[in-house]
């Protein structure tokens, strides 16, 4: 806990805190670490057969196969989300699940979810996009920041 924090805290919650803290079991951070590694690594795999479906079925180039590859995850991480079994296996994987596309699919499908009772609009729209608009200012961002960089770099090399 912060210092600042602390300096609040009457002397029976500093006590409280610390006996919280000794009990507080162990994590175990090697099960973790291998089953996240594990998931995130199977879920990379699927991505490249993916990929490599539609390079050699329905003849892509690597670069063309890569978005279509991109929209079959997110729609394999929203069917999972729906169904339950995606925050199973969340649940047991940790941070695993969490690469990038599947990740991001799987916390606005799970945010349309929890709030289809308020309404589509209000509920379903809103509440998705809540986690997905801060996602797509600070992509926007970052790319227009890249792209001004690039130009300033090209035009110092002609």
């Amino acid at each position: 806990m912060a210092d600042h924090k602390k300096k609040r805290l009457t002397p029976v919650q500093l006590q409280y805190q610390e006996l919280a803290k000794r009990h507080e079991p162990p994590r175990p951070l090697a099960r973790n670490f291998l089953r996240a590694f594990l998931v995130g690594g199977v879920i990379c795999i699927i991505g490249q057969a993916i990929q490599e479906i539609f390079i050699r079925f329905f003849h892509f180039t690597e670069k063309t196969a890569s978005n279509p590859t991109v929209a079959v995850l997110i729609l394999l991480s929203v069917l999972l989300t729906g169904f339950g079994v995606y925050d199973r296996i969340a649940q047991w994987a940790g941070a695993g699940t969490s690469v990038p596309v599947t990740g991001f699919a799987n916390s606005i499908a799970s945010a349309a979810i929890e709030h289809r009772s308020e309404g589509y609009v209000l509920g379903v729209g809103s509440n998705m996009f809540k986690l997905a608009g801060s996602v797509i200012v600070f992509g926007v961002f970052s790319a227009f920041v890249i792209g001004v960089i690039k130009a300033i770099w090209k035009m110092g090399w002609q």
